[in-house]
């Protein structure tokens, strides 16, 4: 009978070290990396990434700087399979994850109308996973993608080579993100179905923008703070001044008097459009950050209580980046459009770690 234990927990201990060399050996490219949001959460997850792939130049040095990575400036549409191949070579399992560019898919990217510039982004994405057959494939993208033929064309692909693939609809606060942004996961497996973790926050724990960014120095419009040269949120003229003031947090410009009131906003179609010249309030998710999130008469981006929009470095901490999180090199100047694209377009990190624990959770049942 010892005998038989001991032989049960010599094999138990030999199937554990197993599954951590297995654990070891994964390794993730990340297509469409941008600033380096997802690669960040999943290296906080201990997931590692050997490589991001972006067009966007100014994606290298926040890409590179604040994580392990090698940044690659490159079209995703122009990777071979002998690239992903060189990256993957001392891989067991191998992580082909990645955030196409959602505006082609997105309610504000309707500029998008010829089929190219639509659906090529995800039929490189599909080539190279037909190309490389990863053990796993993970995709993050808008809630609209659904709905158009090429995420079907995309899921089809996958269970042609014998992928199980889910797809889940997440809101982002029932993560642990202080923001409302519903977004679409695809997992997909080689090894059997995938789960993502389970929510871990409710409602009543939703982290909340008064918990993410009320410490921060308080600011004027058009102000940098002294120690954190990010904290600084763009000017505004004296009408958005006065804006601002007659705002209240969740309320809308229809809260205003007339002679506020802009004319677009008068005119019939611009009635359906409450959601700008908004402020934030303190104890609730933030709203969706987008890459004009710097401006006040973009959405809902007024802070709760300054007269001011909010500030790069708050909606880098809303989208959960950390507060050391650099995007700009020091000796380069900071630029509004360039800084909110890069946060804006980011995948939130704690997203990130919550798919890299998934994938390592779906890693550690199958192998």
């Amino acid at each position: 009978m010892i005998a038989k234990i001991r032989y049960a927990s010599l094999l138990a201990y030999k199937v554990l070290m197993q599954r951590k060399h297995m654990v070891g050996s994964i390794s993730t490219i990340d297509l469409f990396c941008g600033a380096g949001g997802l690669t960040y959460g999943f290296e906080q997850a201990g997931l590692p990434v050997k490589v991001g792939y972006d067009i966007d130049p100014a994606c290298k040095f926040p890409y590179e700087n604040n994580n392990k990575a090698q940044f690659i400036l490159q079209d995703v549409g122009c990777v071979s399979k002998y690239d992903l191949e060189q990256h993957f070579s001392d891989s067991t399992v191998k992580v082909l994850a990645g955030c196409a560019p959602c505006q082609p898919f997105s309610s504000y990217g309707r500029r998008y109308n010829d089929k190219e510039s639509r659906w090529k982004i995800l039929q490189d994405f599909a080539r190279l996973v037909q190309d490389c057959e990863p053990e796993i494939v993970s995709m993050e993208n808008v809630l609209q993608l659904k709905h158009h033929s090429v995420f079907t064309e995309f899921v089809q692909t996958l269970k042609i080579l014998n992928y199980s693939t889910e797809s889940y609809e997440v809101n982002c606060s029932d993560y642990g993100v202080p923001q409302a942004r519903k977004r679409l996961v695809l997992l997909a497996s080689k090894f059997g179905r995938i789960e993502l973790v389970p929510p871990t926050h409710d409602v009543r724990r939703y982290e909340t923008v008064r918990k993410t960014i009320e410490h921060l120095d308080p600011l004027i419009a058009g102000q940098t703070s002294k120690i954190d040269r990010l904290h600084q949120c763009s000017k505004l003229s004296d009408l958005n001044l006065q804006r601002i003031r007659a705002s209240r947090p969740g309320g809308t410009w229809r809260d205003w008097s007339k002679d506020l009131v802009a004319k677009c906003h008068t005119k019939k179609s611009g009635k359906t459009y409450p959601g700008v010249y908004g402020r934030m309030e303190w104890d609730q998710p933030s709203p969706t950050i987008t890459t004009q999130c710097f401006g006040f008469g973009n959405g809902r981006f007024g802070h709760p209580e300054q007269d001011r929009a909010i500030s790069l470095r708050e909606a880098a901490l809303l989208q959960t980046f950390p507060p050391s999180y650099e995007f700009v090199d020091s000796d380069k100047p900071v630029i509004f459009d360039q800084i909110g694209r890069l946060v804006g377009n980011a995948v939130p990190v704690k997203l990130g770690q919550i798919i890299a624990q998934s994938i390592l959770n779906h890693v550690k049942n199958f192998t």
